[in-house]
């Protein structure tokens, strides 16, 4: 799926537990520094974030077996908008008349989901093939 990767891990990790994982082993001088945080102000929950480009991160975030449609534990990759990712989508709901306008959100639009489906895509997958070789390294792949 564009945007989502699951890796289905052996144990399930708080995120406290995943960020302290990813500490120990992550190459930071390969696959960039992150920190835990919300993506937006309007965020309900922290994600450990990784930088993908201007516009998107990447969320990373376990989820554990017995949460509502989850049977087994695992750590979920998503890819989100950066603050000013979010704030550049809002302007885009923006109702307006003005042909100008019109067009300039159009544009906006369109080169968002090529970022979004190019770029950020392939940076979502780098990152998630490096934590699934990281987890199986560990023994903690199923």
């Amino acid at each position: 799926m564009i945007g989502r990767q699951v890796i289905k891990t052996t144990r399930k990790f708080t995120l406290e537990e995943l960020e302290q994982f990813m500490r120990e082993h992550w190459d930071i001088e390969e696959y960039n520094d992150f920190f835990i945080g919300k993506p937006t102000s309007a965020s309900i929950e922290n994600y450990i974030l990784l930088p993908a480009t201007k516009r998107f991160m990447v969320a990373v975030y376990p989820r554990s077996a017995g949460w509502l449609f989850s049977k087994e534990n695992k750590v979920i990759l998503i890819v989100c908008d950066t603050p000013s990712g979010a704030i550049e989508r809002l302007s885009t709901s923006i109702r307006s008349k003005d042909i100008l306008f019109g067009s300039w959100k159009i544009g906006t639009i369109l080169s968002s989901e090529k970022e979004r489906k190019g770029p950020a895509e392939e940076v979502l997958q780098k990152y998630a093939a490096y934590l699934r070789e990281l987890l199986k390294n560990a023994g903690y792949m199923i």
